[in-house]
Parts: structure tokens; C-alpha cells; sequence
């Protein structure tokens, strides 16, 4: 992801609008096409462990709005994407379309949210000409839930409940670790080391972090990207203004 901010910061599309090239569609439908069957096969080679090729599909095709945010993407493209993966989503909870992806074995619509939160922040921080907000949203969701559920799963001896579901403090420092690293790496790319950043950064985390622990049936992939990014949004309006 690093290394991916770092190309945007260097991007001659960066905060400009710009022609959308056959190629750069290609790229993008290439990417998201190899992280499903990286996870596919994975899911075949490692059947044990259905949340780990869970997680690269739902690490990997967030960092899909990175692509959409250097290249300049139209928000139309972005929405009509998000509409089809929400209805794959949907339909693949019918028919094992892709089993990697629904099959950690509990009942939820978390796939569906997670396609669903990506078209509602395209729609809403494109036309306003702040798609990092959008980015945040998405990245804290990918990576900071990622990574909650990998390192919660393998290393969470300490274990807490809430609303009836069970997490563990290493879950979710990693939830916060994850998020606070996002927030950061998106911001200094637009806005650099102002004290604002790290507060922000800081501020995201924490909440991002609860939403994650109290949502239930998958919400979570609603309500911490769309929560990580209006609160990220409303901060800078005020801090930033």
C-alpha cells in the first residue's frame, strides 16, 4: 500500500481529471481478477483455512480504489463496478460462484456491504474532488479489518464480548494499527505532516476500531468505511478549513 501511495503522489492524473485510457480498465479488471484467483487457489490448497483467502479478496480488491483514484477513474465506472460486485455478491450467496469468498462458514451479507460501501463512496467524495476521503474509507475497511480477523484468528488469546459476538484485543489493536497506518499514509500523500494528519489519523482509528467491534452479520463493511470516511471528511472540513 505503500508503495502504491507513493506512485499516486508521483501521478502526472493526480488531482486532475484525465483521459480514460482502454488500458488502464484493463489493468484494473487484471488486478482484481488475480487477487480472486490467487484466493481461489488458495481456498483449493488450503481448504482448512477459509478466512485467510477470504481476507487477500478482501485485502486486495480494496486497494482497487488506489487504481481509481490515481488514474482519475469517472465515478460512473466506479458505481456500475460496485453494482455489479454487490450483485455477484448477492447471487453467489445462491450459487458458490466464488467459494473463497463466502465460505467462513457464518451467515452474513458482508460481501454484498463491502461492494455496496464502495459505490456509495465513490458517489459521494468524487464529484466533490475528494477522493481521499473515499480512499480512507475503503482502506481502513480493507486493511484494517483484514488484518483484525487474520491476527485476531492466529494470535488472540485475550478475548472480550460485546453485542454477543466475541473479539480479542490483539483483533483489534490491529484493527487500530491497520487503520491509523492508512489514514496516515493517505493524508501525508494530499495534505503532509501537519499536526492534523496524525490527529486524524488517530482520531479514524478509534473509531474505526469500535464500529468494527459492535457491527454484527457483516455490517462492519458498511459502517466502518462510511464512518471512517465522513468522520475523516468532517475533521479536515473543521480542523483544516
Amino acid at each position: 500500500m505503500l508503495f502504491q501511495l507513493y506512485l499516486f503522489s508521483q501521478s502526472p492524473f493526480a488531482f486532475a481529471e484525465s483521459a480514460l485510457h482502454p488500458t488502464i480498465l484493463i489493468a484494473v479488471v487484471a488486478f482484481l481478477a488475480a487477487t480472486i484467483v490467487l484466493a481461489e487457489t488458495l481456498s483449493r490448497l488450503m481448504p482448512s483455512d477459509p478466512e485467510l483467502t477470504r481476507k487477500i479478496v478482501h485485502v486486495g480488491s480494496g486497494n482497487v480504489i488506489l487504481l481509481a483514484w490515481w488514474f482519475g477513474i469517472p465515478a460512473w465506472i466506479g458505481i456500475a463496478a460496485s453494482a455489479i460486485a454487490g450483485a455477484m455478491a448477492l447471487l453467489s450467496y445462491v450459487v458458490p460462484l466464488l467459494p473463497s469468498i463466502n465460505s467462513v462458514g457464518r451467515k452474513s451479507f458482508g460481501t454484498f456491504f463491502y461492494a455496496l460501501s464502495m459505490g456509495v463512496l465513490v458517489a459521494w467524495f468524487w464529484p466533490l474532488d475528494r477522493p481521499q476521503f473515499a480512499a480512507i474509507g475503503i482502506l481502513v475497511m480493507a486493511w484494517g479489518d483484514g488484518m483484525a480477523a487474520i491476527v485476531g484468528s492466529r494470535f488472540g488469546q485475550h478475548q472480550y464480548r460485546v453485542l454477543g459476538s466475541t473479539k480479542s484485543w490483539e483483533g483489534s489493536l490491529a484493527m487500530a494499527t491497520a487503520s491509523f497506518i492508512a489514514t496516515s499514509l493517505v493524508l501525508l500523500s494530499v495534505q503532509g505532516t501537519l499536526w492534523q494528519t496524525w490527529a486524524i489519523a488517530l482520531a479514524v482509528a478509534a473509531l474505526a476500531t469500535v464500529l468494527e467491534a459492535v457491527s454484527q452479520l457483516g455490517i462492519d463493511n458498511l459502517t466502518v468505511p462510511l464512518g471512517s470516511a465522513a468522520f475523516s471528511f468532517c475533521l479536515s472540513q473543521w480542523w483544516l478549513s
